[in-house]
């Protein structure tokens, strides 16, 4: 059977068809800005141009708090136009005409992960994905993990002591405040502009930083990008520590558009630092980085409908 998974994020809009694990299709629009009606409309565009049956099941991956017994998107800060619950869900299996699933975006990569990536053959398995945030998912005992609120995974907001760092969401001392590219982008900028100077700032201007930046710097021997990534390893390897000594995972995955570019030097640092904060250091967990690159959410979310 033919299924439809599409991965909405902030700026894209990327579809597959897929059955089973082979992709029969790919179609990538840009995520409109006009809100909820546009979005839509967008997605419709996507799916038709996978040349689909119409009848095919439709998953989407949003980044954002998603009730997924309803498909209402509960918070979803990165679409503009999504002010307050959103039933996301409805409104496109109205506009398509088929059935529709709604996840988060992490959920259904890890799912990916955990079924044709890194992950396969694990049944306790963390996703971690360092990107403009932090963002984690979690399979259990074989199982995607929601949690009774639809936050299970979500590690990027997971607290750490020792730091006044406000995230993204308000709160003080989360992960992403430390390890995610915007937050490390912000901090940059702030020592730039108190005198110590960086190639960051330099390479990016006033425009956003991404992750070839941090990349370029790091290979020029840039010290602030040095002190934040080492900084972010040590928060990474703490909080993911503390996460498989809770639940005992055997296998950790890392992916997200700064982990990608850093490289698996960057995962296997982080490996390490995890390893040395380990409760049982003959654990046979392993960090491994991701290997479904940018469709791995879109080939989750085309999962959604075999749970």
């Amino acid at each position: 059977m033919v299924a439809i998974g599409i991965d909405l994020g902030g700026t894209k809009i990327q579809g597959v068809a897929t059955k089973g694990d082979e992709v029969v299709g790919e179609a990538k629009v840009a995520t409109p800005t006009g809100g909820v009606e546009a979005v839509v409309e967008a997605i419709v565009t996507c799916v038709a141009r996978l040349d689909a049956p119409a009848s095919a099941p439709v998953g989407v991956g949003a980044a954002g708090v998603v009730d997924t017994e309803t498909g209402t998107l509960l918070q979803a800060p990165n679409l503009a136009g999504f002010d307050g619950p959103v039933p996301f869900g409805p409104l496109l299996a109205e506009a398509l005409d088929t059935r529709v699933t709604v996840d988060n975006d992490a959920n259904v990569a890890v799912l990916a992960e955990h079924l044709m990536g890194a992950g396969r053959g694990s049944n306790d398995l963390l996703g971690v994905w360092v990107g403009t945030g932090i963002g984690g998912g979690l399979i259990l005992d074989g199982c995607l993990r929601r949690g009774p609120g639809g936050g299970a995974g979500e590690i990027g907001h997971m607290a750490l002591v020792g730091t006044t760092r406000v995230c993204t969401c308000g709160m003080v001392g989360h992960l992403e405040a430390i390890a995610g590219r915007a937050a490390m982008e912000a901090e940059a900028r702030r020592r730039h502009a108190a005198g110590t100077p960086t190639l960051m700032v330099e390479l990016a201007g006033d425009k956003r930083m991404k992750s070839s930046v941090f990349a370029k710097a790091l290979d020029a021997g840039d010290a602030v990008v040095s002190e934040l990534l080492d900084e972010a390893v040590v928060a990474l390897g703490t909080v993911i520590a503390s996460a498989a000594t809770l639940v005992d995972l055997d296998r950790v995955v890392v992916g997200g558009g700064l982990a990608e570019k850093l490289g698996p030097s960057f995962v296997g640092r982080i490996e390490q630092a995890v390893r040395s904060r380990l409760f049982v250091p003959t654990s046979p967990l392993r960090v491994l980085p991701a290997s479904l690159g940018d469709l791995a959410g879109a080939l989750g979310a085309a999962r959604l409908s075999d749970l």
